[in-house]
């Protein structure tokens, strides 16, 4: 309650400031004065300072009927709700909702969730990377196959509490997104060989289709069917993830990065699944799998970053066109119901028009499209001092808006729906650009990063409020 309180409040107080910047331009740059560290604007059109809150007298009266007269800015959840007409998210792990003031942020403005890192193969696991951690028995199709055991424990520390919001507040429910049932990072070695043992031989196609099918039954049947305590949580699940080379704009293959070999317990760049298969039939086989065992209101995706560069582009769109080409009945075809666009991006790239044109080519070919991983690197050179960090605020929030608007504009002028938005994080000092990373948009640099939309403490950054306008 406190934290709507402050919103609210922010919102009044903020109100005649933001709209007063609105419409001045067309093209996502911004026409407003610039924004001090707390957030207030500096100076207004006509040069009239308005420093800490405080307005002249003139403006003093019309904000105070504004204040009377007007509701409030509506929260995120509700402004993206009626801006683009879908759910607005925010990845999160165990840790992010064990943080009280993390988890606040979450039911105050979000109506969605991605689980970042307790849906991954390896945490389904138990982090048990080096070795299997047990087997057993399954039945798949008449037939009785050795798996691994799995440890739905992590998840299920997130769901459980997901699910008490929701059962204490049916007016706020919280919807998930999975993430993630394929990927040639996050999953076990051994995973891919012989008695699940990674010194021993690969596993041949036929043997790995038998995994790759009861992986996938077991995920959707426990976590979203009809036996499910968590039915009908679960929005969507991100079905294969990052499949495609950002060297060759063709399928990763296994020999990504020559330094990395596939001895490793997991990989960041070799694909063990390409290694197996050497083709994209378990691309298709997932999603054929995912059709199968998913409710039909489960929707699923494709995932995937650097999506707006031109090369690694064409690979994502004939992907997709082959996904595509199979669609069929569950059980006979597959289904793909949006892309998803990760959104790692920086403060200079992609452009307004790089970005508008991936939204376009990805909707032609499966109709949706979805920012699923929303961030935003600092400038080059950021160095997290007060001065610098009024000015990125301001700039991010603009660069922001700029992307906001694209998205709005295909919504309402060109018919490519954008039907999903997720920010990967709740407060910045969380994300995970905060320690080094070499993928997807990651600091490689170990610089000081403010991606997200709420500053260290925990309150709403410039940026937020422009996607309440």
């Amino acid at each position: 309650m406190k934290k709507r309180l402050l919103a609210g409040m922010m919102a009044v107080l903020l109100s005649a400031a933001l709209l007063a910047g609105c419409g001045k331009e067309d093209n996502g740059s911004s026409g407003q004065g610039t924004q001090s560290e707390n957030g207030t604007e500096e100076s207004d059109d006509s040069g009239q300072m308005i420093n800490d809150g405080q307005v002249s007298d003139g403006q003093e009266e019309t904000d105070q009927q504004d204040g009377q007269n007007q509701e409030e800015l509506p929260l995120l959840r509700d402004a993206v709700m009626e801006n683009l007409g879908c759910l607005v998210g925010a990845a999160v792990t165990v840790a992010d909702i064990q943080n009280e003031k993390s988890w606040e942020i979450v039911t105050t403005y979000f109506n969605a969730i991605t689980i970042g890192n307790e849906l991954k193969p390896d945490a389904m696991v138990g982090y048990s990377n080096g070795r299997c951690p047990g087997t057993e028995e399954a039945e798949l199709n008449g037939e009785t196959i050795i798996v691994p055991k799995l440890d739905y424990s992590r998840a299920e520390t997130i769901l459980d509490k997901v699910l008490e919001w929701n059962q204490a507040n049916p007016d706020q429910e919280i919807k998930v997104r999975g993430h993630v049932l394929v990927w040639h990072s996050q999953t076990p070695e051994w995973f891919f060989h012989v008695d699940y043992d990674k010194n021993k031989d690969y596993v041949d196609k036929e043997t790995m289709n038998k995994r790759l099918e009861w992986y996938i039954r077991t995920m959707l049947t426990h976590f979203t069917g009809e036996d499910s305590k968590y039915k009908g949580m679960f929005y969507g699940w991100d079905v294969v993830n990052e499949a495609i080379s950002d060297g060759t704009g063709t399928y990763r293959s296994d020999q990504e990065n020559p330094n990395e070999p596939l001895s490793q317990d997991t990989h960041g760049s070799n694909s063990s699944w390409w290694h197996v298969y050497q083709s994209n039939e378990f691309i298709i086989n997932a999603f054929l799998y995912a059709n199968k065992y998913a409710p039909a209101d489960l929707e699923l995706y494709y995932n995937d970053y650097n999506e707006c560069t031109f090369k690694k582009q064409q690979g994502i769109l004939e992907l997709l066109r082959t996904i595509k080409d199979r669609e069929g009945e569950p059980g006979e075809g597959t289904r793909i119901d949006a892309m998803g666009m990760q959104g790692h991006y920086n403060m200079t790239s992609p452009s307004w028009t790089e970005f508008d044109s991936a939204i376009m080519r990805y909707a032609a070919v499966v109709g949706n499209v979805q920012v699923t991983e929303f961030d935003m690197k600092s400038s080059d050179g950021y160095d997290g001092s007060d001065e610098a960090k009024a000015e990125e605020y301001e700039e991010q929030a603009n660069r922001y808006r700029m992307l906001y608007w694209v998205m709005k504009k295909n919504n309402n002028e060109k018919g490519a729906n954008v039907t999903g938005l997720t920010f990967w994080g709740t407060a910045d000092h969380l994300s995970w650009l905060q320690s080094r990373s070499d993928v997807g948009g990651g600091n490689t640099e170990v610089l000081p990063e403010c991606p997200l939309l709420f500053d260290e403490n925990y309150e709403p950054k410039p940026a937020y409020y422009k996607f309440l306008e």
